[in-house]
């Protein structure tokens, strides 16, 4: 989807949406869906919870946002009937990630194309290029912050467009994390100090979505940190520096022990 995207006048039969509860009644609760220019759609109480309902205002309110499934359409007469209890807990999750990323994208374009003095048929042209490669808008200015600007430079858009993306993609907090260690490492070789320098050379690295450092902490101690997205690629980098690293220094007949540090997690900007 669009951030600016041309409406179809009626969702499809299985579709979820959003809706706002608009009245509350005996009978259910009518619904504005919010993507479709707040037509109304109707919640049934049975549609409403498994079992008996007492009261539908335990469920649904007025002025209450819901993500809905859309169950019936009678296109003749423009009537959208939809469930609440046939959304399940990950099709409610996907749906307010897909609404967090169009609002997202939404502010994005509107920056440019304020900054670029742009019109809407302008924008929405942007827009379905970026489509051809992201399942989102937003997903384009998210892969930017995260790997810069050649992760669109396969899209077909104007350099300053490009320009105005990279920039606003900066906003973009990307979660980090970070797990470290200490290790020991000595040799009693003659060139052991340039045997341990190549070692350790060998692991820093910026791939795969991890970037490895090590750092000199005094003599035989030096501080292994690797920081990724989340701490499942930032383990296996880890234990893959680490075991390269024991791996080579037993080669060598070198000596080599690893401590674990403390981890952390953090918010860096794109």
């Amino acid at each position: 989807m669009t951030a600016t995207d041309e409406i179809q006048r009626l969702p499809e039969e299985g579709e979820i949406v959003i809706a706002t509860v608009k009245e509350v009644t005996g009978h259910g609760a009518y619904v504005t869906l919010d993507e479709y220019n707040n037509m109304t759609g109707f919640l049934h109480i049975s549609e409403i919870a498994t079992g008996w309902i007492r009261n539908v205002e335990r469920y649904v309110r007025p002025k209450q946002k819901a993500v809905l499934k859309v169950i019936r359409v009678n296109k003749t007469r423009g009537e959208v009937d939809t469930s609440l209890k046939q959304v399940s807990g990950e099709e409610r999750k996907s749906k307010l990630i897909e609404v967090k990323k169009n609002e997202k994208a939404t502010a994005f374009m509107d920056f440019i194309k304020s900054k670029l003095k742009l019109i809407d048929p302008q924008v929405a042209e942007i827009e379905e290029k970026i489509l051809q490669k992201y399942d989102y808008v937003y997903d384009a200015f998210e892969a930017v912050a995260r790997k810069g600007p050649e992760a669109i430079q396969n899209v077909d858009l104007a350099p300053e467009i490009k320009q105005a993306i990279e920039e606003e993609s900066n906003k973009i907090q990307i979660p980090q994390v970070e797990v470290r260690g200490i290790m020991e490492i000595s040799s009693k070789k003659p060139d052991g100090i340039e045997i341990i320098k190549s070692t350790l050379a060998g692991v820093e690295s910026s791939k795969g979505g991890a970037t490895t450092t090590v750092t000199y902490v005094g003599a035989p101690r030096y501080r292994i940190v690797v920081t990724a997205e989340n701490f499942k690629v930032a383990e296996k980098s880890m234990n893959n520096a680490v075991e390269k690293i024991r791996s080579a220094m037993e080669k060598q007949h070198g000596a080599f022990s690893f401590t674990r540090e403390e981890s952390k997690k953090s918010h860096q900007s794109g």
